[in-house]
């Protein structure tokens, strides 16, 4: 099973997550994938999801925050499930010296997701 983290929006508005894995030989239909890569020590403010999409960190390790002031730390080869797309989101920081490289999945927000909560 590969570490996974999920965002969503909570009935009070807010962004929240819960860990987990997503598990081997489960489909999951893609509308779109996108590669992008952000330099060391960048940072993203206030935001909700723009979609719903699996985000597959390559290289690099951020440090996630949720309006809670919960944090979870994403490293290379875990799987962030963005399904936040409303309310004020999370924001995040880069952290070490290395690009943050992934590949974003999109997929519609009707479809069942690849996710065991911990």
């Amino acid at each position: 099973m590969i570490k996974a983290y999920l965002l969503y929006t909570g009935e009070d508005g807010l962004s929240d997550f819960k860990e987990g894995f997503v598990t081997n030989d489960v489909m999951t239909s893609a509308v779109s994938v996108l590669f992008k890569e952000t330099v060391p020590h960048s940072f993203y403010d206030w935001h909700p999801a723009p979609t719903t999409q699996y985000v597959v960190t390559l290289a690099g390790t951020l440090e996630f925050e949720m309006t809670s002031g919960k944090k979870f730390i994403l490293s290379p080869g875990e799987i962030l499930i963005a399904m936040d797309t409303t309310g004020p989101g999370h924001k995040w920081q880069m952290l070490g010296d290395d690009p943050w490289k992934r590949m974003y999945v999109v997929f519609n927000e009707d479809n069942a997701i690849n996710f065991t909560e911990q």
